[in-house]
């Protein structure tokens, strides 16, 4: 935690770290309607990191909180537009958000 709702991600972020980043964050970002992440420290990186940022975003998109990722790693940004979901990494808003900025 840097700063109210701000994060940031080091070292590496995959399969042997996923499992208790995600359960870290959950709780973390739990008590901020708003939260960014910064994902400039992380040095390797493979799906499973992939598969915690996805779920992040739901779990943002389903109690109506925004989420920005910044310093998305390339490995990461890579299996994301492989795998056809590099759109949902953009982040997070609520429905009634995007519906009333459009």
């Amino acid at each position: 935690l840097e700063a109210r709702g701000h994060y940031r991600l080091a070292g590496c972020f995959g399969f042997e770290t996923a499992s208790e980043v995600l359960a870290r964050g959950n709780a973390e970002f739990a008590r901020h309607p708003h939260v960014e992440v910064d994902l400039s420290g992380v040095t390797a990186a493979d799906s499973a990191g992939l598969a915690v940022l996805l779920a992040w975003v739901e779990r943002a998109r389903t109690r109506g909180h925004t989420l920005r990722y910044t310093g998305l790693p390339r490995q990461i940004a890579a299996i994301a537009a492989i795998s056809d979901v590099a759109a949902l990494l953009r982040g997070a808003e609520p429905p009634a958000t995007k519906a009333s900025a459009a």
